[in-house]
Protein backbone atom coordinates (compact mmCIF):
# COMPACT_ATOMS: atom_id res chain seq x y z
CA UNK A 1 0.00 0.00 0.00
CA UNK A 2 0.99 3.36 -1.25
CA UNK A 3 0.51 7.18 0.62
CA UNK A 4 -3.39 8.00 0.46
CA UNK A 5 -3.82 11.94 0.87
CA UNK A 6 -7.25 13.68 1.54
CA UNK A 7 -7.02 17.85 0.62
CA UNK A 8 -9.72 20.08 2.06
CA UNK A 9 -10.77 22.23 -0.50
CA UNK A 10 -14.33 23.02 0.30
CA UNK A 11 -16.92 22.86 3.36
CA UNK A 12 -14.25 24.49 6.25
CA UNK A 13 -15.68 26.55 8.19
CA UNK A 14 -18.47 27.07 5.93
CA UNK A 15 -21.51 24.78 5.05
CA UNK A 16 -21.07 25.20 1.38
CA UNK A 17 -18.27 24.48 -1.54
CA UNK A 18 -17.87 20.89 -0.83
CA UNK A 19 -15.03 19.50 -2.19
CA UNK A 20 -12.43 16.82 -1.73
CA UNK A 21 -9.72 15.73 -3.46
CA UNK A 22 -8.32 11.50 -2.28
CA UNK A 23 -4.91 10.80 -4.05
CA UNK A 24 -2.84 7.82 -4.02
CA UNK A 25 0.15 7.28 -6.27
CA UNK A 26 -2.50 6.13 -8.93
CA UNK A 27 -5.78 8.15 -8.83
CA UNK A 28 -7.24 11.68 -7.99
CA UNK A 29 -10.62 11.51 -6.63
CA UNK A 30 -12.64 14.33 -6.23
CA UNK A 31 -15.89 13.57 -3.62
CA UNK A 32 -18.28 16.47 -4.68
CA UNK A 33 -17.60 19.70 -6.54
CA UNK A 34 -19.99 22.36 -5.00
CA UNK A 35 -20.42 26.12 -5.35
CA UNK A 36 -19.49 28.15 -2.36
CA UNK A 37 -23.29 30.14 -1.20
CA UNK A 38 -23.71 33.06 1.19
CA UNK A 39 -21.49 35.52 1.88
CA UNK A 40 -19.59 37.43 -0.46
CA UNK A 41 -16.33 36.70 0.33
CA UNK A 42 -17.12 32.85 0.34
CA UNK A 43 -19.00 33.19 -3.06
CA UNK A 44 -15.63 34.86 -4.56
CA UNK A 45 -13.98 31.57 -3.73
CA UNK A 46 -15.93 30.31 -6.98
CA UNK A 47 -13.87 32.09 -9.37
CA UNK A 48 -10.47 31.18 -7.65
CA UNK A 49 -8.10 29.30 -9.63
CA UNK A 50 -8.62 25.39 -8.85
CA UNK A 51 -6.17 24.10 -7.13
CA UNK A 52 -5.05 21.08 -9.37
CA UNK A 53 -5.42 20.82 -12.96
CA UNK A 54 -9.10 19.73 -13.48
CA UNK A 55 -7.51 17.29 -15.76
CA UNK A 56 -5.61 15.21 -13.59
CA UNK A 57 -8.76 14.20 -11.14
CA UNK A 58 -9.36 10.41 -12.59
CA UNK A 59 -13.08 10.18 -11.37
CA UNK A 60 -15.64 12.82 -9.42
CA UNK A 61 -18.18 11.02 -6.85
CA UNK A 62 -21.11 13.07 -6.34
CA UNK A 63 -23.04 12.49 -3.12
CA UNK A 64 -26.20 14.50 -4.24
CA UNK A 65 -27.84 17.06 -6.25
CA UNK A 66 -27.67 19.92 -3.96
CA UNK A 67 -25.69 22.97 -5.81
CA UNK A 68 -22.90 23.34 -2.77
CA UNK A 69 -22.19 19.88 -3.61
CA UNK A 70 -22.40 19.75 -7.67
CA UNK A 71 -22.62 23.02 -8.79
CA UNK A 72 -19.09 23.37 -9.78
CA UNK A 73 -18.83 20.17 -11.81
CA UNK A 74 -19.29 22.57 -15.01
CA UNK A 75 -16.31 24.91 -14.21
CA UNK A 76 -14.47 22.03 -13.67
CA UNK A 77 -15.32 20.46 -17.59
CA UNK A 78 -14.63 23.48 -19.12
CA UNK A 79 -11.31 23.76 -17.55
CA UNK A 80 -10.48 20.55 -18.84
CA UNK A 81 -12.32 17.63 -16.45
CA UNK A 82 -12.36 14.53 -19.13
CA UNK A 83 -13.51 11.47 -17.14
CA UNK A 84 -16.43 10.02 -15.74
CA UNK A 85 -18.56 11.88 -12.48
CA UNK A 86 -20.13 8.83 -9.95
CA UNK A 87 -23.74 9.59 -9.07
CA UNK A 88 -26.85 7.70 -8.36
CA UNK A 89 -29.51 7.67 -10.72
CA UNK A 90 -32.07 10.36 -9.10
CA UNK A 91 -28.44 12.41 -8.69
CA UNK A 92 -28.03 12.41 -12.31
CA UNK A 93 -31.72 13.82 -12.97
CA UNK A 94 -31.67 16.44 -10.11
CA UNK A 95 -28.01 17.42 -10.62
CA UNK A 96 -29.13 18.29 -14.26
CA UNK A 97 -32.37 20.25 -13.44
CA UNK A 98 -29.93 22.14 -10.83
CA UNK A 99 -27.25 22.77 -13.01
CA UNK A 100 -29.39 24.06 -15.85
CA UNK A 101 -31.04 25.87 -13.86
CA UNK A 102 -27.89 27.58 -11.86
CA UNK A 103 -26.12 28.41 -15.70
CA UNK A 104 -29.45 30.28 -16.44
CA UNK A 105 -29.76 32.00 -13.31
CA UNK A 106 -26.11 33.30 -13.89
CA UNK A 107 -26.42 34.06 -17.51
CA UNK A 108 -29.91 36.25 -16.47
CA UNK A 109 -27.97 37.72 -13.62
CA UNK A 110 -24.91 38.92 -15.40
CA UNK A 111 -26.86 40.47 -17.63
CA UNK A 112 -29.45 42.39 -15.21
CA UNK A 113 -26.36 43.68 -13.18
CA UNK A 114 -24.84 44.64 -17.10
CA UNK A 115 -28.27 46.55 -17.67
CA UNK A 116 -28.73 48.56 -14.55
CA UNK A 117 -25.59 49.14 -14.11
CA UNK A 118 -25.01 47.57 -10.27
CA UNK A 119 -22.16 45.53 -10.87
CA UNK A 120 -18.58 46.63 -10.10
CA UNK A 121 -17.31 44.74 -13.66
CA UNK A 122 -17.51 46.48 -16.70
CA UNK A 123 -19.40 43.14 -18.13
CA UNK A 124 -20.00 41.27 -15.93
CA UNK A 125 -19.71 37.64 -16.49
CA UNK A 126 -21.58 34.23 -15.33
CA UNK A 127 -19.22 31.45 -13.95
CA UNK A 128 -20.43 29.30 -16.61
CA UNK A 129 -23.46 28.56 -19.34
CA UNK A 130 -25.58 26.38 -20.65
CA UNK A 131 -23.30 24.88 -23.10
CA UNK A 132 -20.92 23.98 -20.20
CA UNK A 133 -23.78 22.48 -18.03
CA UNK A 134 -24.48 20.29 -21.48
CA UNK A 135 -21.23 19.19 -21.77
CA UNK A 136 -21.18 18.19 -18.00
CA UNK A 137 -23.58 15.90 -18.37
CA UNK A 138 -22.10 13.58 -21.15
CA UNK A 139 -19.66 12.42 -18.18
CA UNK A 140 -22.29 11.28 -15.62
CA UNK A 141 -22.21 7.46 -14.88
CA UNK A 142 -24.91 6.13 -13.04
CA UNK A 143 -23.78 3.95 -9.97
CA UNK A 144 -26.81 1.39 -8.07
CA UNK A 145 -27.01 1.48 -4.42
CA UNK A 146 -25.47 -0.29 -1.71
CA UNK A 147 -22.94 -1.93 -4.62
CA UNK A 148 -19.15 -1.47 -5.41
CA UNK A 149 -18.55 0.30 -8.42
CA UNK A 150 -14.64 0.23 -9.48
CA UNK A 151 -13.57 4.15 -10.27
CA UNK A 152 -9.76 3.62 -10.83
CA UNK A 153 -7.48 1.06 -11.07
CA UNK A 154 -7.29 1.22 -7.38
CA UNK A 155 -10.02 2.91 -5.86
CA UNK A 156 -13.95 1.94 -5.76
CA UNK A 157 -17.25 3.25 -4.34
CA UNK A 158 -20.37 2.13 -2.87
CA UNK A 159 -23.18 3.99 -2.02
CA UNK A 160 -25.87 4.15 0.79
CA UNK A 161 -29.23 6.14 0.82
CA UNK A 162 -28.90 9.09 3.37
CA UNK A 163 -32.34 10.12 3.64
CA UNK A 164 -31.64 13.61 2.54
CA UNK A 165 -33.07 14.24 -0.78
CA UNK A 166 -34.04 12.26 -3.45
CA UNK A 167 -30.70 9.89 -5.13
CA UNK A 168 -28.73 11.46 -1.92
CA UNK A 169 -26.18 8.92 -0.17
CA UNK A 170 -22.96 8.83 2.49
CA UNK A 171 -20.37 7.16 0.04
CA UNK A 172 -17.26 4.55 1.34
CA UNK A 173 -14.43 5.06 -0.99
CA UNK A 174 -11.95 2.51 -0.90
CA UNK A 175 -8.31 3.48 -1.99
CA UNK A 176 -5.10 1.83 -2.60
CA UNK A 177 -6.16 -0.26 0.45
CA UNK A 178 -7.52 2.84 2.57
CA UNK A 179 -10.97 3.07 3.13
CA UNK A 180 -12.84 6.49 3.42
CA UNK A 181 -16.85 7.54 4.67
CA UNK A 182 -17.79 10.69 4.13
CA UNK A 183 -21.53 10.90 5.13
CA UNK A 184 -22.25 14.12 3.12
CA UNK A 185 -25.33 15.53 4.12
CA UNK A 186 -26.66 13.21 6.84
CA UNK A 187 -30.65 13.03 6.35
CA UNK A 188 -32.97 12.18 9.34
CA UNK A 189 -35.66 9.18 10.45
CA UNK A 190 -38.73 11.47 9.71
CA UNK A 191 -38.84 12.26 6.16
CA UNK A 192 -42.31 11.65 4.70
CA UNK A 193 -41.16 9.97 1.62
CA UNK A 194 -37.56 8.51 2.05
CA UNK A 195 -36.25 6.20 3.92
CA UNK A 196 -34.16 6.24 7.36
CA UNK A 197 -30.65 6.80 6.01
CA UNK A 198 -28.61 3.14 6.21
CA UNK A 199 -26.56 2.34 9.18
CA UNK A 200 -22.63 2.83 8.38
CA UNK A 201 -20.93 -0.51 6.77
CA UNK A 202 -19.71 -2.32 9.66
CA UNK A 203 -15.88 -2.48 8.77
CA UNK A 204 -12.24 -1.03 9.60
CA UNK A 205 -12.64 2.88 8.58
CA UNK A 206 -9.22 4.71 8.05
CA UNK A 207 -11.34 7.79 7.61
CA UNK A 208 -14.50 9.41 8.85
CA UNK A 209 -15.43 12.96 7.04
CA UNK A 210 -18.63 14.53 8.60
CA UNK A 211 -20.93 16.69 8.25
CA UNK A 212 -21.83 19.37 10.88
CA UNK A 213 -24.67 21.53 9.72
CA UNK A 214 -26.59 21.63 13.30
CA UNK A 215 -23.53 20.54 14.67
CA UNK A 216 -24.29 22.65 17.85
CA UNK A 217 -27.94 22.00 18.39
CA UNK A 218 -30.76 19.88 18.29
CA UNK A 219 -34.37 19.91 16.34
CA UNK A 220 -36.36 20.81 19.23
CA UNK A 221 -39.95 20.47 18.86
CA UNK A 222 -40.43 23.49 17.11
CA UNK A 223 -42.46 26.42 19.39
CA UNK A 224 -43.56 27.85 16.17
CA UNK A 225 -46.67 26.10 13.95
CA UNK A 226 -46.38 26.33 10.42
CA UNK A 227 -50.35 25.73 10.55
CA UNK A 228 -50.49 28.83 13.17
CA UNK A 229 -48.30 31.16 11.39
CA UNK A 230 -50.76 30.49 8.14
CA UNK A 231 -53.82 31.16 9.50
CA UNK A 232 -52.18 34.15 11.49
CA UNK A 233 -51.12 35.30 8.32
CA UNK A 234 -54.54 35.21 6.50
CA UNK A 235 -56.31 36.51 9.28
CA UNK A 236 -53.82 39.43 8.11
CA UNK A 237 -55.29 39.42 4.96
CA UNK A 238 -51.94 39.23 3.55
CA UNK A 239 -49.69 36.60 1.24
CA UNK A 240 -47.34 34.00 2.32
CA UNK A 241 -44.07 33.55 1.29
CA UNK A 242 -41.71 30.87 1.50
CA UNK A 243 -38.24 30.62 0.35
CA UNK A 244 -38.12 27.36 -0.65
CA UNK A 245 -34.89 24.97 -2.23
CA UNK A 246 -36.25 23.74 -4.89
CA UNK A 247 -35.21 19.91 -4.55
CA UNK A 248 -36.93 17.92 -1.67
CA UNK A 249 -38.47 20.80 0.47
CA UNK A 250 -40.66 22.03 -2.16
CA UNK A 251 -42.11 18.40 -2.14
CA UNK A 252 -42.46 17.79 1.82
CA UNK A 253 -43.89 21.16 2.17
CA UNK A 254 -46.31 20.51 -0.36
CA UNK A 255 -46.87 17.51 0.98
CA UNK A 256 -47.74 19.11 4.89
CA UNK A 257 -50.01 20.98 3.35
CA UNK A 258 -52.01 18.70 1.86
CA UNK A 259 -52.41 16.99 4.94
CA UNK A 260 -53.05 20.45 6.95
CA UNK A 261 -55.91 21.14 4.44
CA UNK A 262 -57.29 17.47 4.34
CA UNK A 263 -57.37 17.99 8.36
CA UNK A 264 -58.88 20.89 8.18
CA UNK A 265 -56.20 22.92 10.17
CA UNK A 266 -55.92 25.50 7.64
CA UNK A 267 -57.94 26.93 4.49
CA UNK A 268 -57.57 25.60 1.15
CA UNK A 269 -55.75 28.92 -0.29
CA UNK A 270 -54.52 29.19 -3.44
CA UNK A 271 -50.77 28.07 -3.52
CA UNK A 272 -47.97 29.02 -6.35
CA UNK A 273 -45.02 27.24 -6.76
CA UNK A 274 -42.82 29.44 -8.64
CA UNK A 275 -39.75 27.84 -10.01
CA UNK A 276 -39.20 26.01 -13.21
CA UNK A 277 -36.76 23.92 -11.26
CA UNK A 278 -38.96 23.09 -8.36
CA UNK A 279 -41.67 22.05 -10.78
CA UNK A 280 -39.18 19.98 -13.09
CA UNK A 281 -37.77 18.49 -9.74
CA UNK A 282 -41.69 17.70 -8.77
CA UNK A 283 -42.27 15.59 -11.16
CA UNK A 284 -39.10 13.78 -11.11
CA UNK A 285 -40.54 13.21 -6.78
CA UNK A 286 -43.67 11.90 -8.77
CA UNK A 287 -42.01 9.78 -11.03
CA UNK A 288 -40.02 8.12 -7.76
CA UNK A 289 -42.93 7.58 -6.39
CA UNK A 290 -44.85 5.87 -9.23
CA UNK A 291 -41.96 3.84 -10.08
CA UNK A 292 -41.48 2.66 -5.95
CA UNK A 293 -37.40 3.86 -6.00
CA UNK A 294 -35.40 2.30 -3.83
CA UNK A 295 -34.79 4.70 -1.50
CA UNK A 296 -38.77 5.68 -0.89
CA UNK A 297 -39.98 4.16 2.37
CA UNK A 298 -41.82 0.87 2.27
CA UNK A 299 -45.11 1.38 1.56
CA UNK A 300 -44.94 5.15 -0.38
CA UNK A 301 -45.90 4.28 -3.60
CA UNK A 302 -48.90 1.70 -2.92
CA UNK A 303 -50.44 4.42 -0.78
CA UNK A 304 -49.79 6.99 -3.11
CA UNK A 305 -51.05 4.99 -6.53
CA UNK A 306 -54.24 6.93 -7.06
CA UNK A 307 -53.13 10.17 -5.94
CA UNK A 308 -50.81 13.29 -5.98
CA UNK A 309 -49.01 13.67 -3.00
CA UNK A 310 -47.36 16.62 -4.07
CA UNK A 311 -51.41 18.74 -4.34
CA UNK A 312 -52.64 19.86 -1.90
CA UNK A 313 -56.01 21.30 -3.49
CA UNK A 314 -55.68 24.10 -5.16
CA UNK A 315 -51.92 24.18 -6.74
CA UNK A 316 -50.60 26.10 -9.59
CA UNK A 317 -47.59 25.70 -11.47
CA UNK A 318 -45.94 28.31 -12.46
CA UNK A 319 -44.16 27.61 -15.22
CA UNK A 320 -43.31 30.59 -17.28
CA UNK A 321 -41.44 34.54 -16.41
CA UNK A 322 -45.00 35.83 -17.87
CA UNK A 323 -46.90 33.67 -15.03
CA UNK A 324 -44.47 34.84 -12.22
CA UNK A 325 -44.89 38.13 -12.57
CA UNK A 326 -48.11 37.78 -12.88
CA UNK A 327 -48.02 36.93 -8.97
CA UNK A 328 -47.25 40.90 -8.18
CA UNK A 329 -50.66 41.30 -8.55
CA UNK A 330 -52.54 38.79 -6.61
CA UNK A 331 -55.75 40.20 -4.99
CA UNK A 332 -56.76 37.39 -2.60
CA UNK A 333 -54.86 36.15 0.14
CA UNK A 334 -52.61 32.92 -1.53
CA UNK A 335 -49.50 31.27 -0.79
CA UNK A 336 -45.84 31.61 -2.92
CA UNK A 337 -43.33 28.57 -2.78
CA UNK A 338 -40.26 29.81 -4.61
CA UNK A 339 -36.46 29.23 -4.80
CA UNK A 340 -33.85 29.96 -3.90
CA UNK A 341 -33.92 28.45 -0.54
CA UNK A 342 -32.04 31.19 1.30
CA UNK A 343 -32.98 33.85 -1.16
CA UNK A 344 -29.44 33.94 -2.80
CA UNK A 345 -31.14 33.99 -6.57
CA UNK A 346 -33.99 33.36 -8.63
CA UNK A 347 -37.58 34.04 -8.67
CA UNK A 348 -38.20 34.21 -4.89
CA UNK A 349 -35.74 37.66 -5.02
CA UNK A 350 -38.38 39.22 -6.96
CA UNK A 351 -41.16 38.31 -4.55
CA UNK A 352 -39.11 39.33 -1.78
CA UNK A 353 -38.83 43.16 -3.25
CA UNK A 354 -42.16 42.57 -4.03
CA UNK A 355 -43.98 41.39 -0.73
CA UNK A 356 -41.06 42.21 2.40
CA UNK A 357 -42.94 46.01 2.06
CA UNK A 358 -46.05 45.07 3.07
CA UNK A 359 -46.63 44.77 6.78
CA UNK A 360 -49.72 42.35 6.13
CA UNK A 361 -47.34 39.76 4.06
CA UNK A 362 -45.44 36.77 6.24
CA UNK A 363 -42.22 35.51 4.75
CA UNK A 364 -41.70 31.77 6.40
CA UNK A 365 -38.15 30.04 6.18
CA UNK A 366 -38.22 26.48 6.42
CA UNK A 367 -34.38 25.89 5.87
CA UNK A 368 -30.68 26.53 7.03
CA UNK A 369 -29.89 30.06 5.93
CA UNK A 370 -25.78 30.44 5.26
CA UNK A 371 -24.25 32.98 6.52
CA UNK A 372 -24.88 36.29 4.35
CA UNK A 373 -27.15 34.99 2.56
CA UNK A 374 -30.59 37.07 2.51
CA UNK A 375 -32.75 34.72 4.32
CA UNK A 376 -29.57 34.77 7.01
CA UNK A 377 -30.50 38.66 7.26
CA UNK A 378 -34.26 37.63 7.51
CA UNK A 379 -33.84 35.22 9.99
CA UNK A 380 -31.69 37.69 12.05
CA UNK A 381 -34.15 40.57 12.28
CA UNK A 382 -32.76 42.61 9.23
CA UNK A 383 -34.72 45.67 8.39
CA UNK A 384 -33.72 46.13 5.04
CA UNK A 385 -32.33 44.01 2.54
CA UNK A 386 -30.29 44.43 -0.40
CA UNK A 387 -31.91 43.23 -3.49
CA UNK A 388 -30.81 44.26 -7.21
CA UNK A 389 -28.51 47.00 -5.90
CA UNK A 390 -31.40 48.73 -3.77
CA UNK A 391 -32.05 48.79 0.17
CA UNK A 392 -35.51 47.06 0.46
CA UNK A 393 -37.54 47.69 3.81
CA UNK A 394 -38.87 44.35 5.57
CA UNK A 395 -41.68 45.15 7.57
CA UNK A 396 -43.36 41.64 6.40
CA UNK A 397 -43.54 39.52 9.46
CA UNK A 398 -40.68 36.73 9.22
CA UNK A 399 -40.70 34.01 10.91
CA UNK A 400 -38.67 30.74 11.11
CA UNK A 401 -40.56 26.96 11.29
CA UNK A 402 -37.70 24.80 11.59
CA UNK A 403 -39.91 21.56 11.76
CA UNK A 404 -38.83 20.91 7.69
CA UNK A 405 -35.21 20.21 8.28
CA UNK A 406 -33.82 17.18 6.37
CA UNK A 407 -30.32 17.82 8.31
CA UNK A 408 -29.72 15.24 10.96
CA UNK A 409 -29.29 17.28 14.09
CA UNK A 410 -26.16 16.77 16.71
CA UNK A 411 -27.80 14.10 18.65
CA UNK A 412 -28.86 12.58 15.43
CA UNK A 413 -25.07 13.07 13.87
CA UNK A 414 -23.90 11.43 17.31
CA UNK A 415 -26.28 8.47 17.23
CA UNK A 416 -25.56 7.52 13.82
CA UNK A 417 -21.89 7.62 14.14
CA UNK A 418 -21.96 5.82 17.24
CA UNK A 419 -22.29 2.37 15.12
CA UNK A 420 -18.89 2.91 13.50
CA UNK A 421 -16.36 1.05 15.54
CA UNK A 422 -13.52 3.90 16.08
CA UNK A 423 -12.04 5.32 13.19
CA UNK A 424 -8.79 6.09 12.77
CA UNK A 425 -9.18 9.32 12.11
CA UNK A 426 -12.20 11.60 12.20
CA UNK A 427 -12.40 15.01 10.03
CA UNK A 428 -15.49 17.83 10.64
CA UNK A 429 -16.53 19.52 7.97
CA UNK A 430 -19.36 21.72 6.19
CA UNK A 431 -20.51 23.53 9.33
CA UNK A 432 -19.92 26.94 10.30
CA UNK A 433 -17.14 27.20 13.18
CA UNK A 434 -19.26 26.84 16.40
CA UNK A 435 -21.28 23.68 14.58
CA UNK A 436 -18.03 22.12 13.80
CA UNK A 437 -16.37 22.64 17.24
CA UNK A 438 -18.97 21.32 19.56
CA UNK A 439 -19.48 18.10 17.52
CA UNK A 440 -15.49 17.58 17.05
CA UNK A 441 -15.94 18.32 20.82
CA UNK A 442 -18.68 15.70 21.08
CA UNK A 443 -17.00 13.27 18.99
CA UNK A 444 -14.06 13.70 21.48
CA UNK A 445 -15.75 13.54 24.56
CA UNK A 446 -18.33 10.87 23.94
CA UNK A 447 -17.01 8.34 21.26
CA UNK A 448 -13.31 8.94 22.65
CA UNK A 449 -12.50 9.67 18.91
CA UNK A 450 -9.94 11.62 17.33
CA UNK A 451 -11.66 14.88 15.97
CA UNK A 452 -9.81 17.02 13.43
CA UNK A 453 -11.33 20.22 11.92
CA UNK A 454 -9.48 21.28 8.69
CA UNK A 455 -9.09 24.42 7.17
CA UNK A 456 -9.08 24.98 3.43
CA UNK A 457 -5.84 23.97 1.76
CA UNK A 458 -5.03 21.82 4.46
CA UNK A 459 -3.47 17.96 3.46
CA UNK A 460 -4.02 15.08 5.64
CA UNK A 461 -2.18 11.62 5.51
CA UNK A 462 -4.81 9.09 5.71
CA UNK A 463 -4.10 5.91 8.52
Amino acid sequence: MGRVTITFLGATSTVTGSRFLVSSEKSKILVDAGLFQGLKEVRKKNWDPFPVDPSSIDAIVLSHAHLDHCGYLPVLVRQGFRNQIFATDYTIKLSAVILRDSAHLQVEDAEFASKKGFSKHAIPLPLYNNDDVEKTLTHFSTVEFRTKTQITSDASVTYFPSGHILGSTFILLEIDGKSLLFTSDMGRDNHPLLASPDNPPQISLDAVITESTYGDRVHESPTTSFADEINAAIKRGGSILIPAFAVDRTEVILMNLRELIAGHSIPNIPIYVDSPMALTALDYYREAVRNNAPELREGVAERWRSADPFNPGDLNQMRTTEQSKSLNQLTKTSMIISASGMGTGGRVVHHMKNMLPDLRNTVILVGFQAAGSRGRSLEEGKREIKIHGKWVPVHAHVVKVESFSVHADSDELISWLRNISHPKETFVVHGEPDAEDVLAARLRDELGWKATIPKSGDVFVVG
